[in-house]
């Protein structure tokens, strides 16, 4: 991994090279005033790219992916000004994770299928322009994880991002823009609007030239998505649940979920959310997160804190009770500074607020997206899965286990049916971070692609040829 010594030097020589005032002042590629003029000019370079071979793609996504490394904390800093939410270094590391581990061409495999009546390939082949809506969470990192994937694929981008990290998100879509150009690629392939609203997202989902959709983001844009009759990706919301039963290293578990909830305040969908650990071994467990970075907070100072991080919602229909949903202004934020909201101060090494709930409470039920940790104490391994999976809301989207019993590892992973399990590590594991397999910032639960990649935004195409080319 990188240290950040290393990444403080590549930031100096980079923005040596492009000149530190030049950069915000240039034009950037890609991005344009209206979503009329992305479309347009995303078609035109699309009727290049559709020709381009695997190689030539291969060639583009080495370019994303070496630009990506060279400014990581360049845009991990622009992300941060821009959204308020989040930290430096782990968005810098999000975006190294990125460059390194997102898939490109090697994830399309062509199938034959030959025998006595000849020859069948079944080959993957791009929809054709993508329209793409992203997030504020993980705005640059989705952009460009999307765009290698959906390159590799052979397709265009279309980006809505989302109005709260419209800089940033620009900002991407220049970058792999740029270096589209340096590998001999045709100019706005991935294209955007400098300022998306509503319109610009409504405009790009039903323009006929986009052919398929993507969503990261709430289950509201997901739906509107899925709704739209074309094929569309929906990346939704989670709740993820951690469960620690009795025969867990217990120090090993506590530092790995405040490592885990803490990834980036708490920011990516399949953090640690709330935790539900068996009474003989929670005062242990508690004892271990104080030691690594937890800050603990007791019944008073929760209520306190509810009324901090937690807005009443108005009623959808008349009749129905207010519903308790986050105060936007504390996504993503650090735990000290939450804290000093309730008259709390501590210093920087407190990185996460824990908190002992019943199963009811709304820091359970609430995907928070802050680093708040509510815990729930429980009698045996079988209470604490069940309240794991209730919490998780059949969102089937991220679960995480700390145990040594591969009969509980395999109870609780048929009962949740995530998307994402991760057992005995933090939960970034899940996409790749310091453990086996490839990474992505989409991950589609509601509809079903699960940890997307290159083969994900491609459609089978079968070439058929009757009684030849079969040469046993």
């Amino acid at each position: 991994m990188i240290d950040e010594k290393q990444i403080s030097e590549i930031v100096r020589k980079v923005m040596s090279d492009m000149g530190a005032e030049a950069a915000p002042k240039r034009k950037q590629l890609g991005v344009f005033d209206t979503m009329e003029e992305a479309i347009e000019a995303c078609n035109k370079a699309y009727e290049l790219f559709r020709y381009y071979n695997k190689e030539q793609r291969e060639n583009i996504i080495k370019e994303i992916r070496k630009l990506t490394h060279a400014e990581a904390e360049i845009m991990a800093k622009l992300a941060v000004e821009d959204t308020k939410m989040g930290n430096v270094y782990h968005k810098t590391l999000k975006h190294h994770l990125v460059a390194d581990k997102t898939p490109g061409t090697e994830d399309l495999e062509t199938k034959a299928l030959s025998g006595d009546r000849g020859l069948t390939l079944i080959e993957m082949a791009p929809y054709g322009i993508i329209g793409a809506i992203t997030p504020s969470t993980n705005p640059s990192c989705t952009v460009i994880c999307n765009s290698i994937s959906m390159l590799a694929g052979g397709n265009g981008v279309l980006f809505n991002p989302h109005p709260h990290a419209k800089r940033i998100s620009a900002y991407a879509v220049d970058l792999v823009n740029r270096a589209v150009l340096a590998a001999g690629g045709p100019e706005n392939i991935v294209a955007t609007v400098a300022n998306p609203t509503m319109e610009t997202s409504n405009m790009m989902v039903n323009h006929p030239s986009v052919k398929m959709l993507v969503a990261t983001g709430g289950p509201g844009v997901v739906k509107m998505l899925l709704s739209s009759g074309k094929k569309a990706i929906g990346a939704g919301a989670g709740n993820p649940p951690v469960v620690v039963d009795d025969t867990a290293d217990i120090p090993k578990a506590a530092k790995d979920i405040i490592d885990g909830c803490t990834f980036d305040n708490n920011l990516p969908c399949i953090a640690e959310k709330e935790c539900f650990v068996m009474n003989n071994v929670a005062d242990e467990l508690i004892s271990g997160m104080l030691k690594n970075g937890a800050y603990m907070i007791n019944a008073e100072q929760t209520k306190q804190l509810e009324k901090v991080v937690l807005v009443e919602a108005p009623p959808k229909k008349p009749g129905d009770k207010p519903k308790l949903v986050i105060n936007k202004d504390w996504v993503g934020r650090d735990a000290k500074k939450i804290l000093a909201q309730i008259g709390i101060n501590v210093g920087d090494d407190i990185r996460c607020i824990i908190c002992e709930t019943e199963f009811s409470h709304p820091f359970v039920q609430t995907e928070l997206m802050m680093p708040i940790l509510a815990i729930v104490r429980c009698n045996t391994f079988e209470e604490a899965m069940e309240m794991a999976v209730k919490a998780e809301h059949g969102n089937r989207h991220s679960a995480h286990l700390h145990s040594k019993n591969v009969d509980h590892m395999t109870a609780y992973a048929k009962a949740v049916c995530t998307t994402i399990f991760v057992k005995n590590a933090p939960s970034y594991a899940g996409i790749g971070f310091n453990s086996e397999g490839h990474t992505t910032f989409t991950i589609a639960g509601p509809t079903g692609e699960g940890i997307t990649s290159a083969r994900s935004f491609t459609r089978q195409r079968r070439c058929v040829l009757v009684d030849s080319l079969s040469i046993i």
